[in-house]
């Protein structure tokens, strides 16, 4: 099995070079926001582990909230953000990037601070590389190379399956053992592959055992401080849902119509969102203390197609910015927007309400969990108000959802059966 990283390269920009960079960015795509995966400048489709990729301004507009809490606004730069999802370990798809795409990443770049064209690309790369707080990856070791190859062969088999009527069970293994026969020969004759999957790389099975065992002991080594202070901590959160300001007027006309132009090019649609952590300690370490939470069950139990009862997400990350006082989130997700919210608000509410109640202006809650998100219309204006325009998105599967890779998955499986059972064939069957 190969597992899947992530990087996520952001840099401040220089004063006055956000217009350039706008229009070259725009040059990277075949449709708005849409990368041409064959781009001359950095062309996604050359990197045969990248499943996902995106480039994206990140501006400060929504500092501006601060001021609910009598708060300053805090100036802060406009910045490029530079992230993707790949097989294996990131830090080697960097250096591929920088290996066969060099000369477009130092144009994209060279209108970032502290960037030298001339200097060590890859070693700047990796100094700006953020960590991700968490992370959520829908199938753990389901690679580029399987989508792409299971997907060839169910468009193969679907064109050989017979369309008749399956008479009986030994009719139906006869189906079996001849598309069998016919994917052989396909392999044979190299029109279709069929790659085993590697073997899991023994450092990071060793990572993710010591990670298993470790949040959970510390867990255990806080637990009595926490029950002592329990009553402050349920105080303290109360007293804030109480009185923290709700911002959730509708987002400006301007940036629905821009925001939805970038979407439906695809079966799936990509979403960025940023925005500021509520004021003081409580809520940053509380945030925090919930990321680590939430990354802890995507890695461990949440690795096998759904995130709770949602299953329509690839990847999704939350990334901390300038000092943990904003939350930078996005992901990748089969369907519409509205339908990708209302997957949300019926089936995991109190799910969002754990991280974003903590950040300014998020519909008001009871005990963390209730209200928040439930609230359809206010949270709805909430998350398109905080979204940001992503200028580049590639997927390395177009046309393909998580349903289809599910399915295909099967299709493989049921293929490689030697002896399945009569109603393990017939099932398979119905998958073509």
């Amino acid at each position: 099995m190969t597992p899947q990283s992530q990087f996520t390269v952001v840099a401040p920009l220089l004063p006055g070079r956000e217009a350039s960079l706008r229009v070259l960015l725009a040059s990277l795509n075949a449709n708005p926001g849409m990368a041409d995966a064959h781009n001359t400048l950095l062309p996604f489709a050359q990197f045969e582990r990248l499943h996902y990729a995106r480039l994206v301004l990140l501006d400060d507009a929504l500092q501006a909230d601060v001021a609910a809490y009598g708060l300053p606004r805090p100036q802060l730069p406009a910045c490029l953000v530079f992230m993707g999802d790949c097989d294996g370990p990131a830090h080697s798809l960097l250096a591929e990037l920088v290996q066969q795409a060099g000369d477009g990443l130092r144009e994209i770049f060279a209108h970032c601070a502290g960037f030298n064209p001339g200097g060590d690309v890859l070693a700047w790369l990796r100094e700006h590389d953020r960590p991700v707080a968490a992370s959520y990856i829908n199938w753990v070791g389901r690679s580029v190379q399987q989508i792409r190859q299971e997907s060839a062969l169910a468009h193969a088999l679907a064109a050989q399956v017979p369309r008749e009527t399956i008479r009986s069970a030994a009719h139906a293994h006869s189906m079996h053992q001849a598309l069998r026969t016919f994917v052989d020969g396909e392999v044979l004759a190299g029109r279709l592959v069929l790659t085993p999957p590697p073997p899991t790389p023994l450092e990071w099975q060793v990572d993710k055992l010591i990670h298993l065992l470790a949040v959970p002991l510390l867990g255990l080594a806080l637990l009595p401080l926490l029950l002592v202070l329990s009553p402050l901590l349920v105080y303290q959160l109360r007293r804030r849902e109480l009185n923290d300001p709700e911002i959730c007027h509708r987002p400006a006309p301007s940036l629905l119509h821009t925001l939805q132009n970038l979407e439906d090019f695809d079966v799936s649609n990509q979403y960025t969102a940023i925005g500021p952590v509520k004021p003081g300690r409580f809520r940053r370490w509380l945030v925090t203390g919930l990321l680590v939470l939430i990354n802890y069950a995507c890695r461990h139990l949440f690795t096998c197609g759904h995130l709770a009862r949602v299953q329509t997400i690839h990847f999704a990350r939350w990334v901390f910015l300038d000092g943990k006082t904003r939350v930078f989130f996005t992901s990748n997700y089969d369907g519409s927007h509205q339908g990708y919210m209302d997957d949300f608000i019926n089936k995991v509410a109190w799910g969002l309400n754990l991280v974003f109640s903590n950040g300014i202006g998020w519909p008001r809650t009871h005990w963390l969990v209730f209200g928040g998100a439930r609230h359809e219309q206010p949270f709805k204006n909430y998350q398109r108000r905080h979204q940001l325009p992503t200028q580049v998105w590639y997927k390395a599967y177009p046309g393909l959802t998580l349903a289809d890779m599910r399915r295909n998955q099967r299709i493989r499986a049921g293929l490689e059966a030697t002896q399945p059972s009569d109603a393990q064939v017939f099932e398979w069957l119905e998958l073509l």
